[in-house]
């Protein structure tokens, strides 16, 4: 039997308190916004989930950087665990986005910058996940992962530049202030310490989710040397 390991455990127990904690200062500590109203609250995981998205990105090309050199497969599985929680929460981000800009845009989706280059973020990772399932080698998989997760990062940051070097509707809520932005605020105290909990929050969430899936990709490797074993006999 696999158990799960007691810092798995604790990070579990930490992550869901975190999660909770969370969700009690988006809906009752952070104040209403004044223009929007209650549907702003949304921001709060809206950034935090590209956040996510950004680091499983991150984390990746790491990965890929270090089985380039190592040749060491655990690496591999790492990219792909990473790229795949990735994936979820680029959709994530881009859904909840969309529901933002219902009420701020008039609009479920608009040709922006920032919207057009998250989609494509979103496409470059999905497109990533069905090449491997095309390569049978798995060194040869590997090693193109590696490349392809490394390559792939570079649409990241553009996405994250698009809207403060691009003409955009798009709010830019910390750094500068857009005047073109529609749907733009400013935050109070309270706002910030939300958002950036939140960020915290779902950095946990992030280390979480990654520790679960190569923990199933592992017991899935073990169930699949079994059969292979049962099958030889």
């Amino acid at each position: 039997m696999n158990r799960v390991p007691k810092t798995l455990k604790t990070l579990n127990r930490i992550t869901s308190i975190s999660f909770a904690v969370a969700l009690y200062l988006v809906f009752f500590y952070a104040p209403r916004e004044a223009i929007m109203g209650d549907v702003q609250r949304i921001f709060y995981f809206h950034v935090a989930s590209f956040w996510v998205a950004a680091l499983g990105f991150l984390g990746a090309a790491i990965a890929g950087g270090i089985y380039l050199s190592r040749r060491t497969r655990k690496w591999d599985q790492v990219a792909l665990a990473s790229i795949e929680v990735g994936v979820v929460f680029t959709f994530i981000n881009i859904v909840s986005g969309s529901i933002w800009a219902r009420p701020a845009w008039n609009t479920w989706w608009t040709w922006d910058p920032r919207l057009v280059t998250a989609t494509i973020v979103e496409l470059i990772y999905f497109a990533y996940i069905m090449l491997r399932q095309g390569i049978e080698d798995l060194d040869r998989r590997a090693r193109f992962g590696a490349v392809y997760a490394i390559v792939g990062f570079i649409s990241v940051p553009i996405t994250f530049l698009s809207i403060r070097y691009l003409r955009t509707i798009h709010p830019v809520v910390i750094g500068s202030a857009n005047p073109n932005a529609e749907g733009g605020f400013d935050m109070t105290s309270r706002m910030r310490v939300t958002f950036f909990f939140s960020l915290i929050t779902f950095s946990l969430l992030y280390a979480t989710l990654l520790w679960h899936r190569l923990r199933l990709e592992r017991i899935g490797e073990k169930v699949q040397a079994l059969k292979m074993k049962i099958l030889s006999a």
